[in-house]
């Protein structure tokens, strides 16, 4: 018991490290590029941290994963170069014995990401989806900004306020360029708010202004002083797409049962199965020989995540496809890692008993 717990702790400090620092990783690539994308207008501004979150949800199944192989084979690698299973061997245990703590340790982890991948992903996925819809049918006077030029989405019209009143209930100094016709046209004024009409129209109100209107490159222009303009403000209604895969329900997907959905459910049970395969492949790629490099045993480990992360990526591509029957899915990869994990499992266990026979 006491060899137990000093595993799962250790395990579990390391896991929290590890996770705090793809946690940063991911959280400063997303928002690098959501930020690229706001600034060529792909993204909406506003829309950036909610989908930064959404997005982390997403991820967290994979995040969760890489934590856990990650734990068990620093633990246990830092074990071998401290001697540390030397002891352990000596005192009667073998190789063997460190499954049970790594199966309590990543069992846990593998139920957690189970309901992160088969649950809260797609809802992840489907409110990212939602909430870009939302925010682009708002209209363009939503998303003025006090002291920052704004173009429409169109981009036929740019708004500019200095300020606004307290109450937000007006805006000062209103600025609006606007091309109709191949004419150009600027209108400035003091003060502008929003007007509902009795049919649910909506206006932007401006007072005390003044308008020019022409088009560039001439002399064909026209000043127009004004007490009150009235700006229709056009009405958008985003449209409601079909949800990707990635976005449907577990229950929508099993009941849909075409090759594109049986994929998405494969590889969502991939997610925890990986989390269990991977933790008893930390075991034996954990070993360390004194006589050899350091590291070689981290590099080995990384080259085997990414062959296993890829083959279920290119299996899944397969069974969406209809490459694969449906009932086989991604189940050749589980299989051939855990047949792998047993045949290192026996080549060490081999070597454990002649080393003991020898003794």
């Amino acid at each position: 018991m006491i060899f137990q717990r000093s595993l799962i702790r250790e395990f579990s400090l390391i896991a929290i490290a590890v996770v705090g620092v793809l946690l940063a990783i991911i959280l400063t690539s997303l928002l690098v590029k959501l930020l690229g994308q706001a600034a060529g207008g792909e993204v909406l501004p506003d829309a950036v941290i909610g989908l930064i979150a959404f997005k982390l949800l997403t991820q967290m199944p994979v995040l969760l994963g890489v934590s856990v192989f990650a734990a068990i084979l620093l633990g246990l690698t830092r074990s071998y170069r401290d001697s540390e299973m030397t002891v352990w061997f000596t005192s009667g245990l073998s190789i063997a014995a460190w499954v049970t703590p790594v199966i309590q340790f990543s069992l846990p982890v593998a139920l957690v990401c189970a309901f992160l991948s088969f649950w809260v992903s797609p809802w992840s996925e489907e409110q990212a989806v939602e909430y870009t819809r939302l925010l682009r049918s708002r209209d363009e006077v939503s998303s003025v900004t006090p002291g920052v030029f704004r173009e429409s989405r169109s981009s036929d019209r740019v708004f500019f306020v200095d300020k606004i009143s307290e109450g937000d209930a007006e805006v000062n100094n209103v600025f609006v360029q606007s091309t109709q016709n191949d004419r150009l046209g600027v209108m400035v004024a003091k003060k502008g708010f929003i007007e509902t009409a009795e049919n649910g129209d909506r206006f932007i109100i401006l007072l005390d202004g003044r308008r020019y209107e022409g088009t560039p490159g001439t002399l064909d222009y026209r000043t127009v002083d004004f007490n009150r303009y009235a700006i229709r403000i056009e009405p958008k209604e985003a449209k409601r797409e079909e949800p990707q895969n990635k976005a449907k329900g577990t229950l929508d997907l099993w009941q849909e049962r075409t090759p594109p959905t049986v994929a998405e459910l494969h590889w969502r049970l991939a997610q925890p199965l990986a989390v269990l395969i991977m933790g008893l492949f930390a075991i034996p790629l954990a070993f360390v020989n004194p006589r050899q490099g350091r590291s070689w045993n981290i590099l080995l480990a990384v080259l085997v995540y990414a062959l296993y992360s890829n083959l279920l990526n290119i299996f899944q591509a397969w069974t969406a496809q209809g490459k694969l029957p449906g009932w086989l899915g991604l189940w050749p990869v589980h299989l051939a890692m855990l047949a792998i994990v047993l045949a290192l499992f026996s080549r060490q266990l081999f070597s454990y008993r002649k080393a003991a026979l020898g003794s």
